[in-house]
C-alpha cells in the first residue's frame, strides 16, 4: 500500500510502496500528486529502477523535455529523454551533464510551457568519511509567497517576469567556466525569453506561488528596468531565506520528485572531479498539470 509520510520540515515527505514494475493506479498517482502540492519533494527510498519503467512513470506527469538548445550535446538528453548526470568519463568524455543545476533556478521557466517536475534516480554518490556528498538544496515558494508583506502582494499583483535560458548559459560560461562557447544566435533565436505570472496559482494545491529564480529570471516586465533589477533582487534574497530551505542527502537507490512551480533548487557542489556522482534524470514539462482533467487525479485521491 502507498502510503506518504511527511518529514516535519519545510518541504519534504516519503513515499513508501510504490512499485514502478507496475502500472500505478490513478488512485496512487492521485496521491502522489496530492503529495507535490502539499509536500513539494517526495523521497522515493529503495527504488531498483530499469530504464523503460523510469521513463513510463514519469511520463505519467507530462511530455519529456528535449533538448533545451540547437547544438546540444545529444549524450545529454540520454535513452528517449532519460538524461544523465555525472562527472564520469569514459573514452575521456563525459557519460553526461557533469555540472547540472549547481546554483538556483527552477527547471523549464525559461519555456513558454514551464516545467512541472523533476524526477531524479541516484545510482552512485560520493562519499567522503562515510558522508554522503552532492546533496539537493530546495526552497518553498508556497511559504515565500505567503511571507511577503502585504503591500508588497498588492503592488505585485498581476505582473509578469521573463525568463532567459541566455543568463544561465552565460553564466556558466563566464562565471563557472564551463568551457562552453558563447550563446549563438541560432540558440537565441530558438529559445527567446518567455514570461510567466510573478505569482502564480499552483495547480495542485490552489495556493499562491512566488515564481521566479536567480537562474533564469530576468525582469519584471511591468516595472522599469532600475526597480526591475532592485526588486528581483529583493525577491532572491527573500525566496533563499533559510526558514524556506530544505537539504535532501542522496543515498544509492534514491528516487526523487520534486515540483518545479512550487520549489526552486540547487545541487550542493561539495564533490572534487574524483568524486563520482551518477544519476538517470527525467525533466518533465507541464503539459497537463493544468488540464482540468488531470488536476481531476488530485481531486479524486484527495
Amino acid at each position: 500500500m502507498l502510503t506518504i509520510e511527511p518529514g516535519g520540515e519545510v518541504l519534504g515527505a516519503t513515499v513508501r510502496g510504490l512499485d514502478l514494475s507496475r502500472p500505478v493506479s490513478d488512485l496512487d498517482f492521485g496521491r502522489l500528486l496530492n503529495g507535490l502540492g502539499a509536500f513539494g519533494v517526495l523521497h522515493c527510498p529503495d527504488m531498483t529502477l530499469d530504464m523503460d519503467d523510469f521513463k513510463a512513470f514519469s511520463l505519467r506527469f507530462g511530455d519529456i523535455q528535449g533538448s533545451p538548445v540547437p547544438g546540444n550535446n545529444p549524450i545529454l538528453q540520454g535513452y528517449g529523454g532519460v538524461g544523465t548526470l555525472s562527472n564520469l568519463r569514459e573514452n575521456g568524455s563525459y557519460i553526461g551533464a557533469p555540472y547540472a543545476g549547481q546554483d538556483w533556478h527552477t527547471d523549464m521557466s525559461y519555456r513558454d510551457v514551464m516545467g512541472f517536475v523533476n524526477l531524479l534516480y541516484c545510482i552512485r554518490i560520493p562519499r567522503r568519511d562515510g558522508k554522503p556528498l552532492g546533496g539537493t538544496e530546495f526552497s518553498n515558494m508556497h511559504a515565500a509567497y505567503d511571507a511577503l508583506p502585504a503591500g508588497l502582494k498588492t503592488r505585485l499583483d498581476g505582473m509578469t517576469a521573463s525568463h532567459s535560458y541566455e543568463k544561465f548559459w552565460e553564466h556558466m560560461r563566464l562565471d563557472r567556466h564551463d568551457g562552453r562557447p558563447a550563446f549563438t544566435d541560432e540558440q537565441r533565436r530558438a529559445r527567446p525569453p518567455v514570461s510567466h505570472p510573478l505569482f502564480l496559482t499552483h495547480p495542485v494545491s490552489g495556493r499562491k506561488v512566488l515564481y521566479c529564480n536567480p537562474g533564469y529570471t530576468v525582469q519584471i516586465n511591468e516595472l522599469p528596468p532600475d526597480e526591475s533589477e532592485r526588486t528581483l533582487k529583493m525577491l532572491f534574497d527573500h525566496q533563499l531565506e533559510s526558514r524556506f530551505r530544505h537539504t535532501h542527502h542522496w543515498t544509492e537507490n534514491d528516487l526523487i520528485i520534486w515540483d518545479h512551480i512550487g520549489t526552486i533548487h540547487r545541487a550542493i557542489d561539495d564533490y572534487g572531479p574524483d568524486d563520482i556522482r551518477l544519476m538517470r534524470r527525467c525533466q518533465i514539462m507541464a503539459n497537463k498539470v493544468f488540464d482540468p482533467e488531470f488536476q481531476q487525479l488530485a481531486r479524486a485521491a484527495a
